[in-house]
Parts: structure tokens; C-alpha cells; sequence
């Protein structure tokens, strides 16, 4: 055993020739540094490794108990190798060119290691010098070095990799959807940065020279990510550092004086910058959304318990009302059974009187007929003209009131009377039913959705074209109907019932029902934009043709500094940020009617002016009217969109 010249480490390896092994141990206060340069310090003789100062004396580890006694360093890996310990951090066999572990490692004469490759594909650059320098120290050699295997190194670099293997938990290796590390071979760890300048990803283990090594410091690192080569200008093999704002694309710092010369730039932070600015306001307006959303989520949260607690009583008044509905008409159809019942009773017990009075004068009847019929066989004379005499000549009964009674009438009035209560009762029941129908139907009308984005609303967009028989003569239709310019000058239109001949006004062709959205450019001192029923009147001044001044029409009056909603000749006041552009939603159906003010139709930036709810009865048609003009020509187009 041979002691290190120094003291302060107070270390020790030991060497065993018969094995060509070195094994070697560290005490807790030995240096690793120190470890390495023992271990690198070693001489190569015929590709096997010895102590360079030699070895005076081998002992078996078993026989060494002060190497027993003490603890190996906890922050270096332990290498088991022919029963012995190697503990040491595993960057210590990393190839300073490639900075992964040493792949057929060799050691050159200044006692620095490389992998075979790299020290070969080094020198192989300076061979047209004839001088060869290492790496590291910079220290000269010539002629070129032989190499050789470094046998005891590569034995100690394949029990590392053995080791890290066994030692690395799982989770550090690179899984499906994780970015691998390009300079791990084998099986590649988990990238945790990438380098924009490198264009590589790295571990942890070799990401570490860009945060030691001063040439890397002007290197971007960023979070790990794939497809670096995305980040690399397909046109001059540069990196993307510049911004575009003309062609809104990033280029490199060539394509500036190419392609792109001439075009408003600027760096990629700058216009991260500005782009992170509009995210932070589409951000804002999203949470505004949100905020919305959520909220009308709430109220309609509320509205399904309303709507339940409301259904739930109106059902159990309708039971009850049908109830007491069924129990008046069972009383009433109790007093009318009584009723018959009473009367049945009276005329029964009267005819029953008459049949005993007729019974009687029948028994009479018979009586005095059998009398006669006696007297008829008599032959004494005197007898029968006694008899006889005695005897009314007509009889007394039998010629009483006649009674006459028809069995197909009886109660035949009250049939008839309950009959029609029942068919009025089933009219009304009818009449009512559709009622209630149309009442249950309003009452659970729920809230109007309508669309939040411009681009939703142009989901129901319509192209309308305006109508030139309806037009007023100081209006000029152009570009395929599309566009109306109030004139000083009068158009020749020819007389139509449908035109407007006093107030400057036209109106669209088509009648809209359901869903519709559609927008108007306008310029000038006051314009009318508004939808109308068919049958408002032409003719005339007065307010029954004039838009938004009956109860046929309504109009959004639109002036360089205000807005005025107009309905039925009534007014009201509208705020709103100022804009050239008007959309218009209709949906029929739910009786809304909605003007907003588009600020921007690339952005989509919408502010709602003012929102009819009524109910149309009819098709709606669009409509425009110039309320105020200075004697100069103004004019108001449909968009596309």
C-alpha cells in the first residue's frame, strides 16, 4: 500500500498486479478531484494499467481492515469490479469532447482520456500541421501519438454504465410524449432544456457544461421542447431571432437583406412582446366571457329551479281547479238528476190519479152496462119501462177530460238542453285548452341565447339587395343593388305603389324570418338603419311612412356623435363607442332585435347598442333612411361578409 505524497487527502489505493485491476478507495475527506488524477494517472503498458510511481507492495482487500473501517464518500457511485470498490462521480469518466460517458476510452501521454473516436476525429483536423495538442491542457505532441485501449479504464466505464443503469430511477429516462436527450446514447434520458443555439436537448448530466463552461454563456436555453429544427430558417440554416410584422412570421437575421428587405422587423422578444400584449387583452376579454358565461350558467341554473318550483304549482293548481271544475259539474249534474228525479215523481203520481179516476169509470161503467144488458132480457113490460126509467139515458162516466200523453217527448227538452250544455262546455274546453297551450308555451320561453363573437353571428349572415321600387328619387342604387347614395339630383324612376315619395328611404328586397345577421357601412351627417313590416305607407310626409316613427318599423339613428333608437315615434337614447360599421341580428322567432357597433371586423370587436324584445308577427324587412344632409352626397353599403 502506497500513501498519496500529499497528507491532506489522507487517501489510499492499492494495486494487485495478478489481476490487472486497480481498485480504489475513498476515504469521506478524499478529494475526488484527487481520485481522478490517481486513477488518470495510471500508465498504459500494452494496454494494461499500473500505478505510474510503480507498486511496492500487493495486499488482498480482505487483509486491509483500515479500508473496512471507514465510509465511502455518499455523493460518488460505487462500481463493483472483481470484488472490489471504485466510488467516483460519473462525470469523471465523461469525454470532455463529447460529454458522454467514454466510448473505448484511451489515455493520451499527458494523461488525459477520450473516447477513441473523438481524439481520432480531433487530430484528424490537424494533421495537415503535424503538431497535435490535447483538448484540455493544450499541451503538444509530435509526431501523432499511437493510441491504445486504456483496459482498466474501459472495465471501470462498462461497471459505471452497469451501475447508472441500475441506479436511475425510471421516470428519468425518456418516455412517450417526453423530449429525449441528444447526447445520451443507449437509452436517453429526459431532456430538461434545450439550447436555441446549440439546437440540441439535454439531461441534467450534460446540460451542465452550458451553465460552467464560460463559452456557452451567451446561449439560450429554453424548456425542453422537440423539433428544434423548426426553430432553424429553412432558407440560410440560421436561427430564427427576428419578427416579421409585415408577412406576421419569424425569420433569421439573413432573410432581413433577402426576402424579406423592406419589411417592418423586429426581434423575436420584441415581438413576443407585442403578440403577449394582445394575448394579455384576448385574455381579459376571455375572462370577461368567462365571467359572463359563468354567470348566465348561474341564472339559467336558476331558471331550471324556477322553472320547476313554478311548473310543479302550476300543476297542482290546475289539479285543484279540475277538481273543483269536476265537483261543481257532479253537483250540478245532481240537481238536475234530483230535478228530473222530483218531477218524474209529480207527473207519475198525477198520472197514477188519473188511472185510479179511469179504473173507477171503467168499473161504472161496466156496472151500468151489465145492468142494461140484464134489462135488455127481461120480458116483462112493466118492469123493463120502470127500470129503464131509473137508468141515466147517457152515461155520467167516461166522458171526463181526455188525457193525452206522448212517451217519445217526455224529458226530451232537458236531453236536448243538457245535450247543448255539453256541447258548449267542450267548445269552451277547446278554446280554453289552446289558451292554456299558448300560456304554458309563453310562460316557459326561456332567455334569447344569442351569439357572442362576430363570428358566430356570421353563422346567420344574409345578403340582402335593395329593392330599386321602393327607393325615393334623391337615392341612387349601385354596385348590383349593394349600395344607396342620397343625391341632390333626382333618379328617373318610374311611378311604383311600393316607392317612397316623400321620405328618402328604401327598403330590401327580401323578407326575413328565423335567424339573420348582416352588416352596413355608413357614412354622412345622420342615417337610418333599420326593418320594417311590408305594409308601412309609401306616401306622404306624416309618420306613418317614415322609419322607426310606427308601430310597423323600427330604426337605430346613427350620427357622427350620438345614437337614437326609434320605435312608435318614441325615443330613446343610445350609448355606444362610434362606428362606421353597423350588425344587425334578427331572430324572429324570439322577437329580439339587436344593433351592434363593429369596431374592427379583422378582430371581430363588437359592443351591443341596443336590443329590441317584441314579438314579430310578420316578415321583417331591412330598411335605411337619410334623416339629415347638408346637400352633399353620403351614402350606405351592405357588406359582404
Amino acid at each position: 500500500m502506497t500513501k498519496s505524497p500529499n497528507d491532506a487527502f489522507r487517501g489510499t489505493y492499492l494495486c494487485r498486479q495478478a489481476t490487472h485491476d486497480c481498485f480504489l478507495l475513498t476515504h469521506s475527506k478524499f478529494s475526488v478531484r484527487f481520485a481522478q488524477s490517481a486513477l488518470l494517472s495510471l500508465a498504459s503498458v500494452q494496454n494494461h494499467t499500473y500505478c505510474s510511481r510503480g507498486f511496492s507492495t500487493f495486499l488482498p482487500l480482505s487483509h486491509t481492515d483500515e479500508y473496512r473501517k471507514n465510509k465511502l464518500n455518499p455523493i460518488s457511485l460505487r462500481v463493483i469490479m472483481a470484488g472490489a470498490s471504485v466510488a467516483v462521480d460519473q462525470n469523471l469518466f465523461s469525454c470532455p469532447i463529447c460529454l458522454d460517458l467514454l466510448k473505448y476510452p484511451v489515455t493520451i501521454n499527458c494523461g488525459h482520456s477520450y473516447c477513441m473516436s473523438c481524439i481520432k476525429s480531433c487530430w484528424d483536423q490537424e494533421d495537415h500541421a503535424g503538431v497535435y495538442r490535447c483538448p484540455q491542457c493544450r499541451q503538444t505532441f509530435t509526431p501523432r501519438p499511437v493510441l491504445g485501449r486504456n483496459t482498466i479504464l474501459a472495465e471501470v466505464v462498462d461497471k459505471l454504465k452497469t451501475g447508472l443503469q441500475a441506479a436511475t430511477p425510471a421516470d428519468h429516462y425518456a418516455g412517450p410524449g417526453d423530449v429525449e436527450c441528444d447526447v445520451c446514447t443507449g437509452r436517453k434520458h429526459k431532456a430538461v432544456k434545450s439550447c436555441l443555439v446549440c439546437l440540441e436537448s439535454y439531461c441534467e448530466t450534460h446540460l451542465q457544461p452550458h451553465y460552467e463552461s464560460p463559452a456557452f454563456k451567451k446561449h439560450k436555453l429554453t424548456d425542453a421542447t422537440g423539433r428544434l429544427q423548426d426553430k432553424v430558417c429553412s432558407h440560410h440554416d440560421k436561427p430564427l431571432e427576428v419578427y416579421c410584422r409585415t408577412d406576421q412570421q419569424c425569420i433569421c437575421y439573413l432573410c432581413t437583406m433577402d426576402k424579406h428587405r423592406g419589411h417592418h422587423t423586429v426581434s423575436a422578444a420584441v415581438g413576443m412582446a407585442e403578440i403577449q400584449r394582445q394575448m394579455d387583452e384576448t385574455q381579459r376579454e376571455f375572462q370577461q366571457i368567462i365571467q359572463m358565461s359563468e354567470k348566465e350558467l348561474q341564472e339559467l341554473r336558476e331558471a331550471v329551479g324556477s322553472i320547476t318550483s313554478s311548473a310543479q304549482t302550476a300543476v297542482e293548481d290546475s289539479e285543484r281547479i279540475f277538481t273543483e271544475m269536476i265537483r261543481s259539474i257532479e253537483r250540478r249534474r245532481s240537481e238536475v238528476t234530483k230535478l228530473i228525479r222530483d218531477q218524474e215523481k209529480a207527473a207519475v203520481s198525477q198520472t197514477e190519479g188519473h188511472m185510479e179516476r179511469l179504473e173507477q169509470e171503467i168499473d161504472e161503467l161496466k156496472r151500468r152496462h151489465s145492468e142494461l144488458e140484464q134489462l135488455s132480457h127481461t120480458e116483462d113490460h112493466i118492469h123493463f119501462l120502470q127500470r129503464f126509467l131509473c137508468l141515466p139515458v147517457l152515461p155520467e162516466v167516461g166522458f171526463g177530460p181526455k188525457i193525452s200523453v206522448n212517451s217519445c217527448f217526455i224529458f226530451g227538452n232537458v236531453r236536448k238542453v243538457v245535450s247543448d250544455l255539453k256541447d258548449q262546455l267542450e267548445n269552451v274546453c277547446r278554446t280554453t285548452t289552446a289558451e292554456i297551450k299558448d300560456a304554458v308555451t309563453k310562460d316557459t320561453i326561456l332567455p334569447v341565447l344569442v351569439p357572442r363573437t362576430r363570428a358566430k353571428f356570421l353563422q346567420y349572415s344574409c345578403r340582402v339587395t335593395l329593392d330599386p321600387n321602393t327607393a325615393n328619387r334623391h337615392l341612387h342604387l349601385s354596385e348590383g343593388n349593394r349600395v344607396v347614395t342620397w343625391k341632390r339630383e333626382t333618379q328617373s324612376y318610374p311611378d311604383h305603389q311600393e316607392r317612397f315619395d316623400w321620405h328618402d328611404q328604401v327598403l330590401c328586397t327580401e323578407g326575413l324570418t328565423g335567424r339573420c345577421y348582416w352588416e352596413v357601412e355608413w357614412n354622412g351627417d345622420g342615417v337610418g338603419i333599420g326593418v320594417t313590416y311590408k305594409g308601412i305607407t309609401r306616401k306622404g310626409r306624416g309618420d306613418d311612412s317614415a322609419l322607426g316613427n310606427n308601430d310597423k318599423s323600427w330604426c337605430l339613428n346613427c350620427d357622427p356623435d350620438s345614437y337614437s333608437f326609434w320605435h312608435n315615434n318614441k325615443y330613446t337614447a343610445v350609448s355606444g363607442p362610434r362606428s362606421s360599421r353597423i350588425g344587425v341580428y334578427l331572430d324572429h322567432k324570439a322577437g329580439t332585435l339587436s344593433f351592434y357597433s363593429v369596431s374592427d371586423a379583422t378582430s371581430g370587436k363588437m359592443t351591443l347598442l341596443y336590443m329590441v324584445q317584441t314579438t314579430f308577427t310578420k316578415p321583417l324587412y331591412p330598411g335605411f333612411a337619410f334623416k339629415y344632409y347638408k346637400w352633399c352626397e353620403f351614402s350606405v353599403k351592405l357588406s359582404d361578409i
